[in-house]
């Protein structure tokens, strides 16, 4: 499987931010860019997750969309936060995807890039096979299109490798970050 990083980067693992206010980050979020992932190739559009806290350390994942048919898509899981001290690093998991079934276990869901106002995110997993762009908005102007590849590279993913995610009011099509 080939790594979302660029080509000759020295690898390292996706940093977390240094501090994640969780009740801050609760609530509806827009994917308006992704690495593609198999668990998601039914969504054609309009990918959102939600997220309520349950308790000081678990948060309830609701992530869904509008399938190439035009039914929708929907799956229920927790994240588990597993860095007290950041709050950063999640364990998310599925009870029905294969090696997503297990509350405990290693992140695989880390906030590397917060907006200050808390208006778009990257998220990833360590090694980068998987990569996330979250908005509050589903609407994302040329600016921060830069914005947003800029950081995707310089936490050391290929923007080529991430494809947008048609958004009501956001982008139409699917296309290459880089494009953007």
């Amino acid at each position: 499987m080939a790594s979302a990083a660029p080509a000759g980067a020295q690898w390292q693992p996706l940093a977390p931010i240094p501090t994640l206010d969780v009740q801050r980050y609760l609530g509806d979020w827009n994917q308006v860019a992704a690495v593609p992932q198999p668990y998601n190739l039914a969504c054609a559009r309009d990918t959102a997750a939600n997220y309520q806290l349950i308790d000081a350390s678990n948060i309830r994942v609701e992530n869904s969309c509008t399938t190439w048919n035009g039914g929708r898509n929907r799956i229920v899981g927790n994240a588990r936060v597993v860095d007290p001290v950041s709050n950063a690093q999640l364990r998310v998991s599925f009870p029905e995807v294969p090696f997503q079934n297990s509350l405990d276990g290693p992140p695989n869901y880390i906030v590397s890039y917060l907006a200050e106002d808390y208006s778009w995110a990257l998220v990833g997993d360590p090694v980068r096979f998987s990569g996330f762009v979250l908005s509050r908005s589903t609407a994302v102007d040329a600016a921060r299109w830069q914005e947003i590849k800029r950081v995707v590279a310089e936490r050391g993913y290929n923007p080529c490798f991430l494809l947008t995610s048609p958004t009501p009011g956001g982008a139409t099509d699917i296309r290459p970050l880089c494009m953007m």
